[in-house]
């Protein structure tokens, strides 16, 4: 891909980051929409929008740009920048094929390679954050206060006191007002651990972690 001289204040190209080796496509990119420009428009604090992506930052009463969050005002055409949009190429990532940055935008939106190729993606970055969470350790853990069983998390304690406990009597006392609780919604001074597991999750979670809590 050819380099691109930087643009200047006058709306002459954009004053954004300099292309990064690894996307040498993203001083090409909308902020807003993440795509390449459409009708590039250039803001006072020296960001470049899409046209239509501007006047849609630029609806609320105090508008702010959405890289700097200096003021946000109407800008000027980045006309400079629009012509290396309608000269400099770059391949679909599905097909491979070669385009214009100016017409890269519509193909993609009906390349069905493309879109595999955006699956695909998806797939393996949600397999890598489930991995990730299996891996990480609970921050938070409690003990059954009926039996030696320890290192619950939230969800696991509520659960586990419902199905092995759920006939026990035995009752702890109740820190008053935990946060999100009113005078109508606050549970007795004291409680069945079983009982509040059913109808007061958020209560028995509170009262492991502030007697409870290894």
């Amino acid at each position: 891909m050819a380099a691109a001289q930087p643009e200047s204040r006058d709306g002459a190209a954009q004053s954004a980051k300099p292309a990064s080796e690894t996307d040498p496509l993203s001083r090409f990119t909308c902020p807003v929409c993440l795509e390449v420009f459409e009708k590039p428009v250039q803001v006072p604090c020296g960001h470049v929008f899409c046209s239509a992506c501007l006047q849609e930052c630029l609806k609320p009463k105090k508008p702010v740009c959405g890289v700097c969050r200096s003021a946000l005002a109407p800008g000027v055409r980045a006309a400079e920048l629009e012509r290396q949009i309608e000269s400099i190429e770059t391949s679909c990532h599905g097909c491979r094929k070669d385009f214009v940055l100016s017409k890269i935008r519509a193909h993609v939106a009906s390349c069905s390679k493309y879109q595999s190729y955006i699956m695909e993606g998806v797939k393996a970055t949600t397999k890598d954050a489930s991995l990730q969470q299996r891996n990480v350790p609970n921050r938070y853990t409690f003990p059954c206060p009926y039996c030696p069983e320890k290192n619950f998390d939230q969800e696991g304690l509520v659960e586990h006191c419902k199905l092995t406990h759920s006939t026990d009597t035995k009752f702890v006392p109740y820190v008053p007002r935990c946060p999100g609780e009113t005078p109508a919604t606050a549970v007795p001074t004291s409680w069945s651990i079983s009982s509040a597991a059913t109808a007061f999750p958020t209560t028995l979670l509170w009262i492991m972690m502030l007697t409870k809590m290894t």
